[in-house]
């Protein structure tokens, strides 16, 4: 077998929720170019209908649905109108988020609740409904969007956001204990923990703090367009079939420091 061929998606079909913008926009435009069917699923149904065209521009098929991955009924709709659209459920990139910047002894409740539901249960809610059309399949590729805030403790000064960084290491320890439930049955579950991206999210943050980020970040710049893709298409496509139960941090070596 060609190396190359171990990154093919052609036939295969990628939900990614999130899909409309930053990072799920990023990874989205990557499993299009190896040739799969996506499915791009948010809250803002109108942004995943914008990144849709894009791709199907690039000669593949392509639809938006409109989910709130907290709300069981639309996740289950959206697995539904994928398996009857184009036949299977091969991968699942789970990157919806929500963040929240308050001190610790200040958190709203109604805020920590939020950051929670939408970035730990709205992954388990995804990673369930899919998980039982891939048991069924045999195989399938699950990757959650952890975060490097979800490695450890974050400097307050900077990144005051305690239900969010709590949020990503649930997202890890889920990711490490779905691949030990899951490998039975052909799938693997794996995580990205991405560093600093200028995203709709992160912008505030970066506004007060960009110099401070790249003075801790070995190659010196915030990640690109681009930086995600590689380890996305890895983690999605056959390349990856014997990795499971992993976190790849993608941060410029910020966390090596």
């Amino acid at each position: 077998m060609n190396a190359l061929s171990l990154f093919d998606l052609k036939g295969k079909t990628a939900i990614v929720t999130g899909g409309g913008r930053g990072l799920g926009k990023q990874m989205a435009h990557a499993f299009a170019d190896a040739g799969a069917n996506l499915v791009l699923c948010s809250r803002k149904v109108e942004a995943c209908n914008e990144v849709a065209e894009e791709l199907k521009a690039k000669g593949v098929n392509a639809i938006a649905a409109a989910c709130d991955v907290t709300n069981k009924e639309d996740v289950d709709r959206v697995i539904k109108q994928t398996v009857n659209t184009f036949g299977s459920i091969d991968i699942l990139v789970n990157n919806s988020g929500a963040t929240w910047g308050a001190p610790a002894d200040e958190m709203p409740l109604e805020a920590w609740n939020k950051v929670m539901n939408v970035n730990v249960t709205g992954s388990f809610l995804m990673a369930q409904a899919a998980g039982k059309v891939m048991i069924k399949q045999q195989s399938g590729k699950i990757i959650n969007i952890a975060s490097v805030a979800g490695l450890g403790g974050a400097d307050p000064r900077f990144m005051d956001t305690i239900g969010y960084n709590t949020s990503k290491g649930a997202v890890i320890t889920f990711t490490k204990d779905l691949a030990t439930k899951w490998g039975q049955y052909g799938i693997n579950v794996n995580a990205i923990a991405p560093g600093f991206f200028p995203t709709k999210m992160s912008k505030g943050l970066l506004a007060k703090g960009e110099s401070f980020v790249i003075d801790r970040t070995p190659l010196k710049r915030l990640g690109g367009e681009q930086d995600l893709q590689g380890v996305a298409l890895f983690l999605a496509t056959a390349a990856s079939n014997f990795v499971t139960g992993e976190v790849i941090v993608v941060d410029g070596g910020m966390h090596a420091m």
